[in-house]
C-alpha cells in the first residue's frame, strides 16, 4: 500500500488526514509545533495572528464539511475560538495518532515517482507522495523604500498585541485586513497613529441588513458574476458611503476584483480622527517618512502590514521549485510538474477557506484512491488534469502576486466538487 507525507497540522492538513483515513489510505503527519492549530495557535512562532484577530468570514459560513462550529460561538469567532474549533476538529475525528509533533520536515525531494523525506532529527524516510500542507501566511514580505529609518520598524507577523503600541506614535503600512486591524488597535493605543495606502480599497461592513455579509450574500438573491461588482458597488456607496472624506483615496478598481475589506471599524476611527490616511512612502528620512504628497511624519515605529509569500521550505530544500501562480497548477492543488506532489491551502478566496478545504481534501482522497486501486479514473484524472481551467468564474482580478492564487468562491467549490464525480464515476 502506497503511504503519504502530509507536512503540517493545521487546518489543511488535519482536514487531509480526515480524508485519507475515511478512505483508508496509509499516511504519517509531521507537525513542527507541539500541538495542532498552525497559525491560529498564537503561541508559535512565525504566527500572523494578534490578540485582537478574529475570522473575517462568518461562524455559519467558515466551517469544515460535517463539522459545524459551535452554536454559541459569536458570528466572527475570535482568534482562541478558531484555534479550540480546530482541536475539536482533531479530537472529533482522532487524528492525533497519525501526527509526530515537534518535528518538522527539513527537506523533501522528488526520487523516481517517490520522495525522499528528511526530517528534521535526521531521519530519512521515503514516501509515495508528498502533501503539503503548510499555508501561506507567515513568510512575510517587507517592502523596500528609499532611505532608512532610524525608528522601531518590524513586520505584523511579529505583532502581538495592541499594548505594544501604547503611548507610542505609530504608522501602519498596508490596507489589507490584519492591516486594518492593527492600525485600529492602534488609534485605541498609540499617541498618534498613521496608516498607509497605496491605492484606494472597497470596505465592507461585516454585517448588512442584519446579517452577516458573507451570509447574506450566500442566502440572498443570486446575482451573476458578472453583475455582481456593479450590484456591490451600489450597495458599498448607500452603506459606506464615499471613503475620501475619511482621507482615504477613491478605490481604482471594480468590487471583487482584489481581495475585500472586511472592515469598518477604521473608518469609524479615521472620522473621530483616532488616526489619519497618509499615501504611499516616498522616502525613508532617519526620524521622518515622507510620503507621496510630499506630507512628512515622525513615528516612532512602523509597522509593515504588507503581505505574505506563498513559501514551501521543504521542497525549496529539495529542489522542487513551484509555479508563481495558480496557472501552473491544476485546481490551484496539482503541480503540473510533480505528478506525486499534492499542495493544499494555496489560494486566496473572498469566501471561506475551511468549506474549499474540505473539497479539496475530498477529491485528493478519490485521486489516491483511484491511484491505489489502479482503476480507470486514473486516466480520466490525468486527462483533467492536463487541461489549463479557468477558475475566476468570469470575474477579472488585478494581476498583483496577491492575487496570483486567487479563485472565485463557488466557481472553484463547484470546480472541485466536479472533479471528484468525475474520478468517482470513472473509479466505478
Amino acid at each position: 500500500m502506497a503511504r503519504y507525507c502530509i507536512v503540517g497540522a493545521g487546518p489543511s492538513g488535519l482536514a487531509a488526514a480526515r480524508a485519507l483515513s475515511e478512505a483508508g489510505l496509509a499516511f504519517d503527519v509531521f507537525e513542527r509545533h507541539s500541538d495542532v492549530g498552525g497559525i491560529w495557535d498564537a503561541s508559535n512562532p512565525n504566527t500572523p495572528i494578534y490578540e485582537s484577530a478574529h475570522f473575517i468570514s462568518s461562524r455559519t459560513q467558515s466551517a469544515f464539511d460535517d463539522f459545524p462550529m459551535p452554536a454559541d460561538y459569536p458570528d466572527y469567532p475570535s482568534w482562541k475560538q478558531i484555534r479550540d474549533y480546530i482541536r475539536a476538529f482533531a479530537d472529533k475525528y482522532d487524528l492525533r495518532k497519525y501526527i509526530r509533533f515537534n518535528t518538522a520536515v527539513a527537506k523533501a525531494q522528488p526520487n523516481g515517482g517517490a520522495w525522499d523525506v528528511e526530517l528534521a532529527t535526521g531521519e530519512k524516510l521515503r514516501y509515495d507522495g508528498v502533501i503539503a500542507c503548510v499555508g501561506h501566511d507567515w513568510d512575510p514580505v517587507i517592502p523596500e523604500y528609499p532611505g532608512h529609518f532610524d525608528g522601531e520598524a518590524y513586520h505584523t507577523v511579529d505583532y502581538h498585541s495592541a499594548r505594544e503600541l501604547a503611548g507610542k506614535k505609530v504608522l501602519v503600512v498596508g490596507a489589507g485586513n490584519s492591516g486594518c486591524d492593527i492600525a485600529c488597535d492602534a488609534s485605541t493605543q498609540a499617541s498618534e497613529a498613521w496608516i498607509s495606502v497605496r491605492r484606494g480599497y472597497w470596505f465592507l461592513p461585516k454585517h448588512v441588513f442584519g446579517q452577516p455579509t458573507d451570509a447574506f450574500f450566500h442566502h440572498g438573491p443570486q446575482i451573476p458574476n458578472w453583475l455582481a461588482p456593479s450590484m456591490l458597488k451600489v450597495l458599498l456607496r448607500i452603506l459606506v458611503g464615499d471613503v475620501r472624506r475619511f482621507g482615504l483615496p477613491k478605490p481604482d478598481h471594480a468590487p471583487l476584483s482584489t481581495h475585500p475589506i472586511m472592515n469598518t471599524q477604521l473608518l469609524h476611527h479615521l472620522a473621530h480622527g483616532d488616526i489619519a490616511a497618509k499615501p504611499d512612502i516616498a522616502e525613508l528620512r532617519g526620524k521622518h517618512v515622507r510620503f507621496t504628497d510630499g506630507s512628512e511624519i515622525e513615528p516612532d515605529v512602523i509597522l509593515w502590514a504588507t503581505g505574505y509569500r506563498p513559501t514551501i521550505p521543504c521542497l525549496e530544500a529539495g529542489g522542487v521549485h513551484l509555479g508563481e501562480s495558480g496557472e501552473d497548477f491544476y485546481l490551484n492543488m496539482f503541480p503540473r510538474s510533480y505528478p506525486t506532489l499534492y499542495v493544499l491551502g494555496f489560494f486566496a478566496t473572498a469566501g471561506a477557506a475551511y468549506p474549499i478545504l474540505s473539497k479539496q481534501c475530498a477529491l485528493l482522497a478519490a485521486v489516491l484512491t483511484a491511484q491505489e486501486t489502479k482503476s480507470s479514473a486514473v486516466r480520466a484524472f490525468e486527462e483533467m488534469r492536463a487541461k489549463p481551467l479557468a477558475l475566476n468564474g468570469g470575474m477579472r482580478y488585478l494581476k498583483s502576486p496577491r492575487h496570483a492564487f486567487y479563485v472565485q468562491f463557488e466557481s472553484y467549490l463547484k470546480e472541485l466538487d466536479r472533479a471528484r464525480a468525475r474520478v468517482e464515476r470513472a473509479a466505478n
